[in-house]
């Protein structure tokens, strides 16, 4: 039904701009025939309360405008180093025009063009006021207008379909440098220009060596914002107990910059995610990626799910960088997030023999401070310093509230989870550029991690009975673990980048990671007197030591010919590890581990990428135990001492096309992983308890997956097509039987845009995804369609309107389970331009819908999950803009 709308709506779409708009197109030359590749071509109408027109050259010098027929316009094209050229037309029908440009004779008085957008090598910078009408509100509504770019709702950015990994403004690092609190935060009236800059690296002079793939934002503040206090504060009330109060403030000057925001909510609005907080963890110049893995803590408490029953968010984050000298740049910022949530899930697993029933209460409280500090000195143009101090400290507090039913047989078990986590790091880094022939690169990091969670465990019925020795005489079941995570990481790296030419690059490592983990559990029962059962006996409780060193050497060679570039080369490992138990195990081995890069770039806009690594894994001290501890209220784990290291192929190709000539977008690309020796768990079961062990195997697991996205812009509307695909194999021992497991998952998603001056803008699409599990000859499948539209519509004189709908349609085909719900939110905000302050109203969850469903997938169990969420929230919100 969906899918015959959407048909009929593009059908109406495409009629109405066929009778509206005409098409100009054709080419931009020099004098002597060369195309121009991304020349600038504006067509202004006479008429000024229409939008302009407007479009880049691809690189055969191509342009192409949708106009609307008999009304008249001065087309202008500019191009860097060329006279301008402008012509006034009335097209009455599709139109082919070539143009040509004369070179610039007299370049002795300044001449100041204001492009619409500049290419300059990999700088690509939008003058965004040719492109907003002054309704916008953040930084992510007017990103939306620039051609090309792209925000979506978690808050990523990309640009001609690469992602923007680095988030700048003023040239200055915001926030740890993540995109979603820039674009949800940053004023839109406050925004001048934005850059674009693609394979970025913060070190200038690093950028032709570091084989960067990362791309960077910058957005540039106009004048008048750049020495004085701006942003927007809001606060509202809405049903029930329901409120929320957000405020941005920014203040700039050329040598101080000072960023704030803070929320209160309690509606399930999370303005820090564990995206954001993975933006937040620090990290290294990307010259010396892969060199190590750079580790920012476990504060995996972060990962809890948007789709809660309560929530309350308290949050605050100040930002600030100061230049104190021509030479110096001192920068900082602290972070605070205290949260309580609350959740109600209720799951039907599946294992291989019987079916369980589970339903879970959590309550859960976590709070986290992040503050770090950063200096970065350049002595000269050749040499930069960057020390780097990062401090994180949280507390979280958990109860959950399970009831199992398996066979008729009921088990409550209550968990209580408390774990305080301190997190260090100092980096130091150093680069250098010797001479024109050798640049330098040099860092030391050191890390200090250390966790103590305790858990205790109260039920009606004993449990993991078999497993561990409980005395099951008491009038209360009571467990107790207590675990000590401790991990110390020195990594030092120095590299030299040899320039032999234009062409041919050499580049040498040498580098060596000393890590230090201990690991300690300690599992017993809490006795009706008070006293413990200590299950050392049996075979619990862990004092586990390792210490592993890696010395690497590396040699890689990089050459360019035509549109080909090539990089190949091997590091050297060292490694010598032991292990200190009730016995001490020493071990030492050598490995090699190439690698092979390939570049082909056709031109600026259609590039293909070839990687290709072998790649090496240790794993923690909590593996290498030897003796059992607790995982949940129905398993027991113990680990292997006699790990080695994992060692597996990874391989991907990418292919990327953009033209905004063709208004297509297209990316596509193949992953494949191949384990030739990895680690498995093994579990055997009693029952619904289980007992897992680790094992590193040969051949264990063999995964690929495909992912494609083209977006085509025809007239006024742009369609999209979308899919993914995934197919995993790989060994698992249950119960002692090794068997092969199969995991396909494949999904696309399909939809149009509407692109009207004035006109909503209607998005309708149809997702689809189809999950196949395949274990001892028995097939599970899953489906759900997702048929969707979004309205966004600015109308009168500052009213938004925001709506969008998605409707769920699950099955589990096995169990022939099937559901259908839906969820909704709008928006409904007015802001007058000569006032400061706004109104909104939204309603969240519209259609008051009690829960969400899905499924997933593990080595021995598949389950089917109700996740209940938040009812129906309306709210009133008063704004005002600084």
């Amino acid at each position: 039904m969906l899918q015959k709308s959407l048909f009929v709506i593009a059908l109406i779409f495409s009629l109405f701009t066929n009778a509206q708009n005409i098409k100009l197109k054709g080419s931009v030359k020099d004098s002597l025939q060369n195309p121009l590749s991304f020349a600038n071509v504006i067509a202004k109408p006479k008429d000024v309360n229409q939008n302009l027109s407007f479009a880049i050259t691809d690189e055969e010098g191509n342009y192409a405008l949708t106009l609307k027929k008999d009304n008249s316009y001065t087309i202008s094209i500019s191009f860097m180093g060329y006279e301008p050229l402008n012509q006034t037309i009335t097209p009455t029908k599709n139109t082919t025009k070539n143009f040509i440009l004369k070179e610039a004779k007299n370049q002795l008085d300044e001449v100041v063009i204001e492009l619409p957008v500049s290419v300059k090598g990999d700088t690509t910078t939008y003058n965004t006021e040719h492109f907003v009408t002054g309704e916008e509100r953040k930084l992510k509504n007017v990103l939306k207008k620039l051609p090309g770019v792209e925000v979506t709702k978690d808050g990523s950015v990309t640009v001609q379909g690469k992602k923007v990994t680095t988030m700048l403004v003023d040239g200055k690092k915001f926030f740890g440098g993540g995109t979603k609190l820039a674009v949800d935060n940053i004023p839109a009236d406050a925004i001048d220009k934005v850059q674009v800059l693609d394979n970025y690296n913060e070190v200038a002079f690093l950028k032709n060596v570091s084989d960067s793939d990362e791309m960077a934002m910058n957005i540039q503040l106009k004048e008048d914002k750049k020495r004085f206090l701006f942003g927007d504060i809001e606060a509202g009330k809405g049903n029930k107990e329901y409120y929320k109060t957000h405020a941005n403030l920014f203040y700039y000057s050329p040598k101080t910059n000072v960023n704030f925001i803070g929320n209160l909510n309690n509606t399930g609005e999370k303005t820090f995610t564990f995206k954001d907080y993975l933006s937040f963890s620090g990290g290294i110049n990307a010259v010396f990626s892969g060199n190590f893995n750079f580790r920012g803590g476990d504060f995996s408490q972060f990962l809890e799910s948007n789709d809660l029953v309560s929530s309350s968010q308290r949050f605050g984050a100040l930002n600030i960088t100061k230049t104190t000298s021509d030479k110096l740049d001192v920068s900082g910022y602290v972070l605070f997030s205290h949260t309580n949530t609350q959740n109600f899930i209720e799951t039907l697993n599946e294992y291989s023999s019987f079916t369980e029933q589970k339903t879970q209460e959590n309550s859960q409280k976590n709070v986290l401070g992040i503050g770090k500090l950063s200096l970065e000195y350049a002595p000269n143009d050749t040499e930069q310093w960057y020390a780097r101090t990062q401090v994180k400290k949280t507390n979280n507090y958990k109860n959950n509230s399970i009831v199992s039913l398996i066979n008729e047989n009921n088990n409550s078990i209550l968990t209580d989870n408390t774990n305080g986590a301190w997190y260090v790091n100092q980096n130091i880094e150093w680069h250098k550029k010797q001479s024109e022939k050798h640049t330098f690169s040099a860092t030391a990091n050191y890390t200090f991690d250390a966790n103590n969670p305790t858990t205790f465990w109260n039920t009606t019925n004993p449990i993991l009975q078999g497993l561990i020795p409980f005395d099951d005489s008491q009038n209360e079941n009571r467990l107790q673990q207590l675990k000590e995570n401790k991990k110390h990481h020195l990594h030092t790296v120095f590299k030299d980048f040899w320039v032999l030419n234009n062409s041919n690059h050499i580049y040498t490592t040498v580098g060596n990671t000393h890590q230090q983990e201990k690991f300690v559990s300690s599992s017993s029962q809490i006795l009706d007197n008070g006293s413990q059962n200590n299950f050392t006996s049996a075979g619990f409780n862990n004092t586990t030591v390792f210490k592993h060193n890696d010395f690497f050497a590396g040699v890689h060679y990089k050459f360019k010919t035509g549109i080909f570039t090539f990089k190949q080369g091997a590091y050297l490992h060292n490694y010598n590890w032991q292990v200190n138990q009730q016995t001490q195990i020493d071990k030492n081995k050598w490995v090699v581990l190439p690698d092979f890069l390939m570049k082909i770039e056709f031109n600026k806009s259609k590039k293909i990428q070839v990687n290709y690594n072998l790649k090496s894994n240790f794993t923690d001290a909590s593996k290498l135990a030897n003796r059992f501890y607790l995982q949940s209220y129905n398993s027991v784990f113990r680990g292997s001492e006699n790990l080695e290291n994992e060692l597996f192929h990874s391989a991907r190709i990418r292919y990327s096309r953009f033209s905004l000539y063709r208004g297509l977008m297209f990316n596509a690309s193949i992953n494949y992983n191949k384990k030739l020796n990895g680690f498995r768990n093994a579990v055997e079961f009693d029952g619904v308890n289980r007992f897992l062990t680790i094992q590193l195997l040969e051949n264990p697991s063999e995964n690929w997956g495909f992912n494609s996205s083209i977006r085509k812009r025809i007239k006024k509307i742009r369609y999209k097509l979308s899919s993914n695909y995934s197919n995993a194999s790989y060994l698992q021992n249950i119960d002692n039987m090794f068997s092969t497991n199969k995991n396909e998952n494949y999904s696309f998603d399909v939809g149009a845009e509407t692109l009207f001056d004035d006109f909503p803008t209607i998005e309708v699409g149809f997702k689809r995804s189809i999950g196949n599990f395949t274990s001892n000859n028995s097939t599970s499948k899953f489906t759900t369609d997702e048929p969707y539209i979004n309205v966004d519509y600015d109308f009168l004189k500052g009213f938004i309107f925001n709506f969008d709908y998605t409707h769920y349609n699950y099955q589990n085909k096995a169990q022939r389970v099937e559901n259908s719900y839906e969820i909704a939110n709008t928006t409904l905000s007015y802001k007058n331009d000569d006032s400061a302050w706004s109104y909104k109203v939204t309603a969240q969850n519209l259609f008051n819908t009690t829960f969400k469903q899905d499924n997933r997938f593990s080595d021995y169990l598949i389950s089917d999950t109700k996740t209940h969420i938040l009812p129906r929230i309306i709210m009133f919100s008063i704004g005002y803009n600084l």
